[in-house]
């Protein structure tokens, strides 16, 4: 009796088990499709991510191999010790993504609130705004650059023209017109990054705010300060954080307008490690100042979305 009575219990602990190891597969199955995607994350991100902390405690010099070896923490002392560079290559930094990202976010605003109006040939229009954005970097460092010329250049002839200066100048060469050069040239190659982004979340915004802000007396101003910027508040704090990143890392337009320079009056952060890396083959002490970079911008995010009370009311 007590075999005849064990059977059964045993054939349904066999389907309990078959059943587990069913549920089981199926569990695995969506991270086998993520897999593949994983793994190219992983190689052509955290690696190389991986790789500038593990240099960034070397002294790895291409050019004098010889002097290769673990330094620690030397190339961060240096960096803060020693280093006569590192902090106005910084300064210049925050006075480019100060510059950059609010002149942008100005001027993007308003071209969302134009493009956002119903005109003729509104379809047109937005197309056209949206131009430079699509524009590579290097391409629109050699038409600036033919621009700014002192000889050719279309600005000194319209400067010149309207009467403003007398006789052509070399804006890229001076320590006085550098940086204000480069950063009009950026400033109009990132104005259509936010104003589409804008344009996007101002189309979202239900009209029955502004009918009850009409029906209460409020001008187009305060309907603009009470309506439309709280409804653009999340869209705002996402699209900044992500262009202060951007221009802080941003190379190409200041490499290939200026290099750096004059007498390193445009020399960045990330231009100064680009220079030390590629042109002096220091990646060991670039890396360092790369980890160094990458701390201030996690901090600024961490403390910036706190602060901005991102996603909250």
């Amino acid at each position: 009796m007590s075999y005849s009575q064990g059977f059964p219990e045993t054939s349904v602990n066999n389907k309990d088990v078959v059943h587990k190891k069913k549920i089981k597969k199926e569990k695995l199955v969506p991270y086998l499709f993520i897999l593949p995607s994983f793994l190219i994350i992983l190689g052509f991100l955290f690696y190389p991510i991986g790789t500038v902390f593990y240099y960034s405690l070397q002294n790895y010099d291409v050019s004098a191999p010889y002097y290769n070896s673990f330094a620690g923490l030397d190339n961060f002392i240096k960096i803060f010790t020693a280093d006569e560079m590192f902090i106005p290559s910084l300064i210049n930094s925050l006075k480019w993504v100060v510059s950059e990202v609010g002149l942008q976010l100005v001027f993007g605003m308003i071209l969302a609130l134009l493009l956002n109006q119903t005109f003729k040939f509104r379809g047109l229009a937005r197309a056209a705004a949206f131009i430079p954005w699509a524009i590579s970097g290097v391409l629109a460092s050699v038409m600036w650059s033919m621009m700014f010329n002192e000889h050719m250049g279309v600005i000194n002839d319209m400067l010149m023209k309207l009467g403003i200066i007398n006789e052509p100048m070399a804006f890229l060469a001076s320590t006085s017109t550098a940086f204000g050069a480069v950063v009009i040239a950026e400033l109009w190659r990132g104005i259509p990054f936010f104003a589409i982004t804008l344009l996007a979340s101002l189309q979202s915004i239900p009209n029955e705010l502004y009918e009850a802000a009409r029906v209460d007396g409020a001008s187009r101003w305060k309907s603009f300060i009470y309506v439309t910027l709280p409804q653009l508040k999340n869209t705002i704090i996402l699209t900044t954080l992500l262009r202060v990143v951007w221009e802080f890392n941003n190379v190409d337009l200041l490499f290939n307008l200026t290099g750096g320079g004059p007498a390193h009056s445009t020399t960045t952060l990330t231009m100064y490690i680009a220079d030390l890396a590629v042109h002096g083959s220091n990646f060991g002490y670039g890396s360092a100042l790369t980890v160094v970079s990458f701390g201030i911008l996690l901090i600024f995010a961490i403390l910036y979305l706190r602060l901005s009370r991102y996603e909250k009311e």
